[in-house]
C-alpha cells in the first residue's frame, strides 16, 4: 500500500473590486474558493466591494463637508464590503459550502483613530481560527476596521490588499493570494509598453518602491506589512486562476537584474516656494503642518540663490491634495516668509526600479541619456538605493516608458 502525507496550509484569498462585480463573477470567485478547499487547504476569503459601488457611495458622501464628517464618511463608504461578503456567502452555500461573513468589527480588527486614513493595530486571530478550524470559510469585509472608540474606521483605498495581508500575518498563513484584473506584476504598464513581461517574482523592497511609485496593483501598506511579516503574497488574476507573480524576499540571483521593472504615476502636483530666507528650521516650518494633515510629501529639491541668502523650496504632493497644501502654505506664510507660490500639476512621475543598482554603477546616467535621447526634459530628480525617479511633462509618458524599456533592455530577459 501507498503512504500518502497531505499537509493542510492555510491560504488566504483576496478578491477586488473587479473580481466581485457581478453576481456570475461572485460565482467564479466561489469556484476558486472551492478549487482551493478541494485541494485540502483552509480558506479565509478577504473582500473589497462590487467595482463602482464604493465609488457611488463616495459621490452620495460628497454632497457634504467631509473633512467635517469623517466620522459619517467611513460609515457610509464600509458598507459596500458589507454587500459583496453577504454575496459570496450566499453563493457558497449553492455549492454546499459554508461560509461565515464577518466585518471588521466582528472578528475584531482593531485600527488607529485616523479616519479615512487608518492603520491596523491588532487583528484578533481567535473567530477567524475558530471558524476556520470547524471546516468553514470566513468571508472577511476588507478595507475597514474598528478604533478604540468602537467607530468603523477605513485603511484608504486599495486597503483590502492590507486587510488580507494583515489576516494572513495573524493567522500565520503559508500564502496570501490577491486576485485582481491583472495576472501579476509586469515590467511596465503591458496598456502602453506592448512588450511589458511579467515577472515570476520580485522583491518585497521592489515591490513597495513600485506600490509608492504608482503601481496600482497593491497597496503601499500591504506590500510593508507582507516585508516586516515575511508573508508570502501572490498577485494573479481571478479570471484564469493561473500562476502570477511572488512578493518574497529578496535573493542574490535578483540582484544581477540591473532594472526590475518601470513604474509611474500622473498623481503628481508639483509646488515651489520662492524666496524663501535660508536659516535653519524653514524646512521643519514647511512640513510639519502638512504632516499634521496627513499629506504626504514626496520629491523634495531645495535650490540656492544668487545672494547666497535666500532659497528656493520644490516638492511634489498628490493632485488630490494641491488645493489644500496650497491653503496650508498660504496659512503659514508669515512663519514660512516666502514670497510666492508656483505650482504645475500637469507633471508626471517615471521610475526604474532595480535591486542591482545597488551593485552597480551607471545606471542614472543611462536612464538620463535615454530620455535626453527622446527630447524628454526633466524637471526633478529624486533617487534611493534600488530607484531613480524623474519628474516629466505628462504628455511624455508613453514615449518615456517605451524608451526606457528597451534601454535597460526589459523585453528581452
Amino acid at each position: 500500500y501507498t503512504l500518502r502525507f497531505s499537509f493542510m496550509q492555510k491560504i488566504v484569498q483576496k478578491f477586488g473590486g473587479t473580481s466581485v462585480g457581478t453576481i456570475d463573477k461572485i460565482k467564479h470567485v466561489c469556484s476558486l474558493i472551492n478549487k482551493e478547499i478541494k485541494s485540502g487547504n483552509q480558506v479565509a476569503v478577504v473582500s473589497s466591494a462590487m467595482s463602482g459601488e464604493t465609488n457611488k457611495l463616495v459621490s452620495l458622501a460628497e454632497n457634504f463637508d467631509i473633512n467635517k464628517n469623517k466620522l459619517e464618511f467611513d460609515m457610509i463608504v464600509s458598507t459596500g464590503e458589507q454587500v459583496s461578503i453577504a454575496l459570496i456567502s450566499m453563493a457558497l452555500k449553492e455549492i454546499g459550502l459554508k461560509g461565515v461573513p464577518l466585518l471588521g468589527w466582528q472578528i475584531p480588527i482593531t485600527g488607529s483613530n485616523d479616519f479615512t486614513k487608518a492603520k491596523i493595530d491588532n487583528i484578533d486571530d481567535s473567530l477567524v481560527l475558530d471558524v476556520m478550524n470547524k471546516g468553514e470559510i470566513p468571508i472577511i469585509a476588507g478595507f475597514q476596521g474598528v478604533n478604540s472608540k468602537n467607530n468603523i474606521v477605513t485603511f484608504g483605498r486599495g486597503g483590502s490588499d492590507t486587510s488580507a495581508v494583515a489576516i494572513a500575518a495573524a493567522i500565520r498563513a503559508d500564502r496570501c493570494d490577491i486576485y485582481t484584473d491583472v495576472d501579476g506584476i509586469y515590467t511596465s504598464d503591458p496598456r502602453i509598453v506592448e512588450k511589458a513581461r511579467k515577472l515570476n517574482k520580485i522583491s518585497y523592497e521592489e515591490m513597495l518602491e513600485f506600490a509608492s511609485l504608482g503601481a496600482k496593483v497593491l497597496q503601499t501598506r500591504s506590500v510593508e506589512m507582507a516585508m516586516r511579516h515575511e508573508v508570502l503574497v501572490q498577485v494573479l488574476s481571478s479570471q484564469t486562476g493561473e500562476k502570477g507573480t511572488f512578493l518574497t524576499k529578496e535573493d542574490k540571483k535578483m540582484e544581477n537584474e540591473l532594472v526590475s521593472g518601470i513604474a509611474y504615476s500622473k498623481d503628481e502636483a508639483n509646488i515651489t516656494l520662492i524666496n524663501i530666507l535660508d536659516k535653519p528650521g524653514v524646512a521643519t516650518k514647511i512640513f510639519s503642518p502638512l504632516s499634521e494633515a496627513n499629506i504626504n510629501v514626496d520629491m523634495i529639491v531645495q535650490t540656492g540663490s544668487e545672494n547666497g541668502k535666500n532659497i528656493n523650496f520644490t516638492y511634489t504632493v498628490s493632485r488630490k491634495d494641491l488645493e489644500q497644501t496650497i491653503s496650508i502654505m498660504e496659512e503659514n506664510k508669515l512663519g514660512i516668509e516666502f514670497e510666492r507660490i508656483i505650482t504645475n500639476n500637469s507633471l508626471a512621475k517615471v521610475s526604474i526600479v532595480g535591486l542591482g543598482m545597488r551593485t552597480h554603477t551607471g545606471v542614472a546616467n543611462k536612464m538620463f541619456s535615454s530620455l535626453a535621447s527622446e527630447s524628454i526634459n526633466i524637471h526633478v530628480i529624486s533617487t534611493s538605493e534600488i530607484k531613480i525617479s524623474v519628474l516629466i511633462d505628462e504628455e511624455y509618458i508613453e514615449k518615456a516608458l517605451n524608451a526606457l524599456h528597451s534601454t535597460f533592455k526589459l523585453d528581452k530577459k
